[in-house]
């Protein structure tokens, strides 16, 4: 009978080890897998549904997220679309649960790649930077700049800029 209860008593010590064991181990993969996430993924997860950044600016910029990849992201209010890349958000809210991993052609597709449709395209667009704004149409895109023809202004320096992509904000659609 002693026995009895002391093997009980080993196996109910053995098992609330396991148990601590299993819980600390679950705890570190939790720890290891939030630790992987990316503002991206996030942002990714509120697809159809309303965002507010604040830019590394300090400009609050909100609406409907209607795409967004891992280097880029693009709202919609109304009629205006802004694409943003990920680099220039500071503050993003409200923000939930991890999207699913991007699939590969998302990853691939960078910032410039959105930059060149946009180019092609021709479209009159507004282009701003942590060195102010310009208005214009997107002409060339490098691998870390985009040229920017813009639209004649009284007392213009110029009437093509280099916008290093570091520095963009966000394009706008007129």
């Amino acid at each position: 009978m002693r026995w009895e209860a002391l093997f009980d008593d080993l196996a109910g010590q053995w098992e609330a080890a396991r148990r601590a064991d299993d819980d600390a181990r679950i705890a570190d993969m939790a720890e290891l897998e939030m630790g992987r996430v990316l503002l991206a993924d996030r942002v990714r997860a509120r697809r159809g549904r309303d965002l507010s950044v604040r830019l590394a600016d300090g400009t609050d910029v909100a609406g409907l997220v209607i795409d967004a990849a891992p280097q880029w992201l693009l709202l919609g209010s109304g009629e205006r679309r802004r694409v943003l890349p990920m680099a220039a958000i500071a503050v993003a809210w409200p923000l939930g649960p991890v999207a699913p991993e991007p699939g590969e052609v998302e990853r691939r597709l960078g910032i410039t790649h959105v930059l060149r449709a946009i180019a092609r395209e021709g479209a009159t667009v507004r282009v701003v930077t942590t060195g102010g704004a310009f208005r214009g149409r997107l002409v060339r895109v490098g691998a870390d700049h985009v040229d920017v023809a813009i639209e004649p202004v009284a007392g213009a320096l110029a009437d093509r800029v280099s916008v290093a992509l570091a520095a963009l904000l966000f394009v706008e659609s007129t």
